[in-house]
């Protein structure tokens, strides 16, 4: 996404009373992660911290990058809250629905899939964007929390079905077929 992309998308989240570079410097850190997080999880976490508390109290940035730094280094638990609060205090467009998949991803990793079907399913009539895949994606993986495993793979069927070369409306098909409880 480009910066004024960015910062448009910035500005409907609620985040547009702070420094203008804010959100570079979270990509930055973001960027970074790889290099340092897996052995020190806590001192990315801090970077994080240092940049949430630049926004204001009630802003959810603060709050959706710190549920991101806890979920990235393996406590979806202490992430769930920190999602729920950001979107209850308005997170949205692009980064409200990366929030959303986010904590459906992690709600079922803390046992609670059925939440995360919950969660996920009016997303897939929500307007389409590049997030459309990784929706269906984890509410698959939700689905196949719960046992549901046939809709978890006809909505992956038919999510990789457009991107194939060649087999796209069979592929397509059989996704409908599996989804259909009738077959």
């Amino acid at each position: 996404m480009n910066r004024a992309a960015r910062n448009q998308d910035v500005d409907r989240d609620g985040g547009g009373d702070r420094d203008p570079d804010w959100e570079d410097r979270v990509t930055a850190a973001w960027a970074a992660f790889d290099d340092h997080a897996g052995e020190d999880a806590a001192g990315f976490r801090a970077v994080i911290d240092a940049l949430a508390a630049e926004v204001p109290d009630d802003s959810p940035l603060g709050l959706f990058e710190r549920a991101c730094a806890w979920d990235s280094t393996g406590h979806s638990d202490r992430a769930v809250p920190l999602y729920q609060e950001a979107l209850a205090l308005g997170l949205s467009g692009y980064k409200g629905r990366r929030a959303k998949i986010q904590l459906a991803s992690s709600l079922r990793n803390i046992g609670r899939a059925d939440q995360g079907v919950e969660l996920l399913t009016p997303e897939l009539d929500s307007p389409s964007d590049e997030l459309d895949d990784a929706v269906r994606a984890c509410l698959a993986l939700c689905l196949s929390g719960l046992g549901r495993d046939r809709e978890g793979l006809a909505l992956v069927l038919g999510a990789l079905a457009p991107h194939l070369p060649r087999y796209q409306r069979s592929m397509a098909n059989y996704a409908r077929a599996l989804a259909d409880p009738r077959d």
